[in-house]
C-alpha cells in the first residue's frame, strides 16, 4: 500500500486539488489533477464536453484518464467528483491507489462552488439542491475510501496535515 497512488476524492469543491497539489508537495510526490487531464486530452473545457457529448461519454474519457495515471508512477491524483461512483474507476483506486475522501458539509461546498461557475451539473434552478441530491447519493460511496478527512474551511494545510497522518498510521511515507 506504501507505493500506491493517493487518490483524493470527493464532491466538486471539497478541496481535492487545493489540497492534492500541496499534499503533493510535502510528500515529494508528482500531483495530477483528472479534470486538467481531461480537459487537455479533449481540447476543451469540462463544461463544453458535457454540452457536446453527455455525462456519460465524459465519465468513460475519465475512466480511461484515471487507469493510464494509475498505470505510471506514484503520484497524488484528485479526481473529479463524480470519478469514485463509477464502478470500474472504484475498482481499479481500490486495487492501484490508496483513496481519501475529503468529506465537507453543504454549507463550505455552496460557497467554494458559486465562485466558479463552471460546474456542469450545477448550471440549473437549483443548485443547493443538486448539491444535496449529490451529497445523499455519493456520501456511502465515498465512505468506501480507504480514509476519510474532514475538510471544515479550515486552511488547506490542516486537511494536509490530518491525511499526512492518516497515511503515517497505514505507513504510507514520503517518496525517497
Amino acid at each position: 500500500m506504501a507505493e500506491r497512488s493517493i487518490v483524493l476524492v470527493g464532491l466538486m469543491g471539497a478541496g481535492k486539488s487545493t489540497v492534492g497539489r500541496r499534499l503533493a508537495s510535502v510528500l515529494r510526490l508528482p500531483f495530477h489533477d483528472a479534470d486538467q487531464e481531461i480537459e487537455t486530452a479533449a481540447g476543451c473545457s469540462i463544461s463544453d464536453f458535457f454540452e457536446r457529448y453527455g455525462e456519460p461519454a465524459f465519465r468513460d474519457g475519465e475512466r480511461k484518464v484515471i487507469a493510464r495515471l494509475l498505470a505510471g508512477p506514484r503520484h497524488v491524483l484528485a479526481t473529479g467528483g463524480g470519478a469514485f461512483m463509477d464502478p470500474t474507476t472504484r475498482v481499479l483506486i481500490k486495487n492501484q491507489g490508496l483513496s481519501v475522501w475529503l468529506r465537507a458539509n453543504i454549507d463550505l461546498l455552496m460557497e467554494r462552488v458559486t465562485k466558479r461557475p463552471t460546474r456542469p451539473l450545477l448550471k440549473n434552478e437549483d443548485p443547493r439542491g443538486t448539491m444535496e441530491r449529490l451529497m445523499a447519493e455519493r456520501y456511502p460511496v465515498y465512505a468506501e475510501a480507504d480514509i476519510t478527512v474532514d475538510s471544515n474551511g479550515g486552511p488547506h494545510d490542516t486537511v494536509v496535515q490530518q491525511i499526512l497522518s492518516q497515511l503515517n498510521a497505514l505507513g504510507v511515507k514520503a517518496a525517497s
